[in-house]
């Protein structure tokens, strides 16, 4: 059950393009970095660096990843209070299937970073995905103990170094491989991420396998429950617990990613739309769509550049 979870919560992704930098920088250094509409990865080679966002700080030390599943802001720096200077000045194009390199000089210790920024299709992104944290941390044991990770790394690290053919196609992929793979080792390995309850539940495991990959059926939340094998007050009462939100909310958004999905990628009728994620009609639908994303179907489809065909 939580192997089938994790696929629908990775699956999904689909990667456009990775951005990778080598860096290499020597005490006292810091960088900001604002936000970005990518995942991020930072995979310390040698040295040490402080990771510090609002709520939290993390020291990596030479093999932790750190995986930033929504681009979070945050600051990269060798102690504790450094003054910064933006990302931007360092690296200000940073388009994906390019390289960059940052070269920070100092009279102290050395720390070798590779750092990928992977750009997905926000609308494919799963409501499970989108309930990680901010960051979550693999410590180098964690990475030495999945060798498929740990190798990929690796060779990432060396592929910086060239300048080979196919390097753009072959950074894609092996950022596509060490993203998931970081992923399914923090989810399985890590005890603080908020999810995994939730994936390990013995009952809300079964009612959200059905939300992500039944979605299009006419679920209430008697049928939820039942799914689960609870009362409905008992369901809805621990779903919110685990997930942070009452469990017709959730399938409303998985049913809304998919919708959006459907709608960015595909000329199908925004009728045939309603009925592939569960909606009796395409006025409900419409009415539904609107609500969650503050736009019609027919105006969100013209966005994206998808035109009806057939």
């Amino acid at each position: 059950m939580e192997d089938d979870l994790l696929s629908e919560l990775l699956a999904p992704l689909r990667l456009r393009g990775v951005f990778h930098s080598r860096w290499t920088a020597r005490a006292p250094w810091g960088v900001a970095g604002e936000r970005e509409d990518c995942a991020l990865l930072h995979y310390v080679q040698e040295g040490a660096c402080l990771v510090e966002l609002p709520e939290r700080t993390v020291r990596l030390e030479a093999g932790d990843l750190a995986v930033f599943p929504h681009g979070t802001a945050h600051t990269l720096a060798d102690a504790p209070g450094r003054a910064t200077i933006p990302l931007a000045r360092l690296l200000p194009a940073r388009e994906p299937g390019a390289i960059g390199t940052v070269r920070i000089d100092g009279p102290g210790p050395a720390t070798t970073l590779l750092c990928g920024g992977l750009h997905y299709d926000a609308s494919s992104a799963a409501p499970l995905y989108r309930s990680l944290p901010p960051v979550l941390v693999l410590p180098s044991a964690a990475v030495a103990g999945q060798p498929l990770l740990g190798d990929t790394l690796t060779h990432l690290a060396g592929e910086c170094d060239q300048a080979e053919p196919g390097l753009a196609l072959v950074a894609l992929r092996g950022f596509e491989l060490a993203y998931v793979l970081a992923l399914r080792a923090a989810l399985t390995s890590l005890g603080d991420v908020p999810v995994l309850p939730a994936l390990r539940h013995p009952a809300i495991a079964p009612a959200l396998l059905a939300v992500h990959t039944r979605y299009a059926e006419p679920w209430t939340l008697a049928g939820l429950a039942a799914e689960a094998g609870l009362s409905r007050s008992a369901f809805a009462a621990t779903f919110r617990e685990l997930m942070g939100e009452p469990p017709m909310r959730h399938l409303t958004a998985r049913r809304m990613q998919e919708a959006a999905r459907l709608l960015a990628t595909t000329s199908l009728s925004h009728e045939t739309i309603a009925r592939r994620v569960g909606y009796g009609s395409a006025v409900g639908f419409h009415l539904a769509f609107k609500q969650w994303y503050a736009s019609t179907p027919g105006a969100f489809r013209r966005e994206r550049g998808v035109s009806r065909r057939g």
